[in-house]
């Protein structure tokens, strides 16, 4: 059994399944835009920010097994900071992210029948929007189409957003581009599925998500955790100080923000201290207006990200749509219990009450209620904390990759 896995920016759960593949020897390539080698002496001359973010594109296979395409993905990440900006614009610019998914597409689809000859190919694993000349050609070769849909299917991210728009227009803007997507890019969302045999999802969420008509094997693996905070980086909390409430994520109402602003508002409490960190999709006046009084804080590595969620109390990420938000089990690796949607995809991390609470979506007064009962029961976040950690432990990359793996195996071998 061999497969070959492409991906333009190579992100955590993507170094997960190329992983578990080449340890079960089911790898036969991996294609992707850049490709880091941490070993390279030049890298030490970089600034440390820099070469953080440069050596993010490590993997942890072979070399001999990545190929790369780097021109246009260092140009989408170079141009902006030039002053050329318009040319990474959604769908349109010749630099723009989607652009980068089909070029590596097309690159892919053309590699495919040298693949084959070489390494005996049995399938391609793809993921949205940079799956479909990819798997047009694998069918050619009879070879079988693994599609990776890390975020709900288009048809229930678009109704959702679009009840979202009506619902709370003037945060219409902070939707993203999945209400302003093309015909022409959902129709080949909509390509990509039929096409594939296998589809992978982070959680329940995802694969509920899909039409009756697509009628395919699936495979549900939840992502992994961070390892847990030791004991002693927790930082005590007074109970005198207000209760730190953090929400981390792109600053939308995809993620549901302004239904926690609602919730802080109705409670209305000098003890409840909203503390927001992520990108801004609006001018921080827009945020200001509809919210006064929240803690903003802008985004920062992923170790600070983490010491961060350790000076807080409890962690809220009330989703309108997700796949599965990596961030939850972030903040429970560091002690904080969740009120969370269940489109978050995080449904299995809640134990009621014990490691958070599952809300509605689009419902700020629950919201409200519950961050009440944190501010009335501050006594048992410790105790919570520790539940969550424990929780989020029990999820590992090394599973995620291998169940992965080992079902492939039996579904395409």
């Amino acid at each position: 059994m061999k497969i070959v896995v492409s991906h333009p920016t190579g992100n955590r759960n993507v170094r997960a399944v190329i992983s578990s593949l080449a340890k079960a020897n089911m790898l036969a390539g991996f294609n992707t835009t850049l490709a880091a080698n941490p070993d390279a002496l030049w890298l030490k001359l970089l600034p440390q920010n820099i070469r953080t973010e440069w050596l993010r594109r490590t993997f942890p296979v072979a070399k001999a097994n990545i190929n790369t395409r780097p021109m246009l993905e260092l140009a989408r990440m170079t141009m902006p900071k030039l002053g050329y900006s318009k040319c990474t614009q959604h769908e349109k610019g010749w630099a723009s992210i989607d652009a980068v998914y089909h070029d590596l597409d097309r690159y892919n689809a053309k590699q495919l029948a040298n693949n084959l000859t070489s390494n005996k190919l049995d399938a391609v694993y793809a993921y949205e929007d940079g799956a479909l000349e990819t798997f047009k050609q694998a069918k050619k070769l009879g070879l079988k189409c693994i599609y990776d849909l890390p975020i709900a299917y288009w048809k229930t991210v678009k109704k959702l957003m679009n009840q979202e728009a009506t619902r709370l227009p003037q945060w219409a803007v902070t939707l993203g581009g999945g209400i302003n997507d093309s015909e022409a890019k959902l129709n080949r969302k909509t390509e990509e599925l039929e096409l594939a045999d296998v589809v992978v999802g982070p959680g329940s969420f995802v694969i509920d998500s899909l039409p009756l008509w697509s009628n395919k094997k699936l495979i549900v693996s939840p992502f992994g955790s961070p390892e847990t905070a030791p004991t002693g980086l927790i930082i005590p909390k007074k109970a005198n100080t207000p209760l730190r409430v953090l929400f981390a994520g792109s600053m939308g109402q995809r993620k549901g923000l302004a239904d926690l602003f609602a919730a802080v508002k109705k409670i209305n409490s000098k003890n409840v201290e909203l503390v927001v960190m992520g990108s801004l999709l609006a001018p921080i006046e827009f945020y200001r207006s509809e919210l006064s009084d929240f803690t903003y804080e802008s985004g920062r590595s992923h170790d600070k990200v983490l010491e961060l969620m350790r000076t807080c109390d409890v962690f809220c990420l009330p989703s309108i749509v997700e796949g599965r938000a990596l961030v939850m089990q972030e903040a429970m690796s560091q002690g904080l219990p969740l009120i969370i949607t269940p489109n978050t995809g995080g449904s299995d991390l809640i134990e009621e009450g014990e490691t958070g609470f599952l809300v509605p979506t689009a419902s700020p007064n629950v919201i409200a209620e519950k961050i009440s009962w944190f501010l009335d029961n501050r006594n048992l976040i410790p105790e919570m904390g520790i539940k969550a950690q424990k929780k989020a432990a029990g999820y590992t990359w090394d599973a995620y990759g291998d169940k992965i793996a080992e079902l492939l195996n039996l579904y395409i071998a």
